[in-house]
């Protein structure tokens, strides 16, 4: 019989309780069905991560999320961001910029994406090829306004700075609202968008609510085009008999919606899924409380 020496046991039974301490978690650090991390969008917390950013962060990693979205840092430096993100077991993977803020500062964004290291650079709102001719361009209303022509040119705008993007290490993407699902001369400005960029520089987060709002099927979505969505954001509305009243309806807590994810999520098994963020918009309750209500869906969805 060989002899274990102490420091050899003592090294087993170290690893062995890790392991049984990564199994015992796994609910708690996977999100659904694809087995990924449960992931937030920060625009979910705006109202409180600017107050207390390192708190914030800590109450949302105590709840389950592992992964994060940002939308905007608040003068945070990517060194104060990552430690931050490192102290409340999170790890940032993407960031929002609206167009008409990523255009006059990619290099400075790629730069920050960098140090921070993100995956991800996403276009969350696009711009118009002429502002000058809408009133209030940065308005929802004016989005809804926006013509084919608009929609090719933020397309070739995707192309350049997703070029970019990748040549540095990160991918580029697009994230959806309502009017992507408008329609011009029959052509549906979504698909304009798939055929205009280039899938070797612009990806696509699809947003699920967004465009299930908009009429849209997003298992559909996720079918026809398994292969260019890399990102999914998943929320609930209120919305009665399945319909949007306009301008938009009342984002609610996940389950508490109309929203089926379900056949989502089966038609997600077949796409390129990489990461997935929770994001609620409104809150008729203490917003960590929702947060939670949100996690503990997404951990018993099958």
């Amino acid at each position: 019989m060989h002899r274990v020496s102490r420091r050899i046991f003592l090294k087993t039974v170290s690893a062995s309780a890790v392991g049984a301490a990564i199994w015992s978690n796994l609910p708690r650090l996977m999100a659904n069905p694809l087995g990924l991390p449960l992931g937030l969008q920060l625009y979910s917390v705006r109202e409180i991560l600017p107050k207390d950013y390192e708190g914030t962060l800590r109450q949302l990693g105590a709840i389950g999320y592992r992964e994060v979205e940002a939308a905007g840092f608040f003068n945070h430096t990517p060194s104060e961001v990552k430690q931050a993100m490192e102290r409340a077991g999170l790890r940032c993977v993407s960031a929002h910029y609206p167009l008409k803020d990523l255009l006059p500062k990619v290099d400075e964004t790629i730069q920050y994406g960098k140090e921070l290291g993100l995956n991800y650079i996403v276009c969350a709102s696009p711009w118009f090829k002429d502002p000058s001719r809408v009133k209030d361009p940065g308005s929802r209303a004016a989005r809804e306004a926006m013509t084919l022509d608009d929609w090719r040119w933020n397309a070739d705008q995707f192309n350049r700075i997703g070029e970019r993007v990748n040549a540095a290490g990160m991918r580029f993407a697009y994230h959806n609202h309502t009017p992507e699902f408008r329609s011009e001369n029959g052509v549906l400005f979504y698909d304009e968008l798939m055929r205009v960029t280039n899938p070797s520089n612009v990806t696509m987060e699809l947003d699920c609510g967004w465009a299930a709002v908009a009429g849209q099927k997003p298992a559909d979505l996720l079918t026809r085009y398994s292969t260019r969505i890399s990102m999914l954001h998943v929320k609930d509305f209120k919305m009665g008999n399945g319909v949007a009243p306009l301008p938009q309806p009342p984002s609610t807590e996940m389950g508490h919606g109309v929203i089926d994810y379900h056949p989502i999520f089966e038609a997600a098994k077949k796409a390129r899924i990489e990461h997935i963020f929770v994001e609620q918009e409104e809150f008729d309750m203490p917003t960590m409380e929702a947060l939670k209500i949100d996690a503990d869906y997404m951990r018993a969805l099958s």
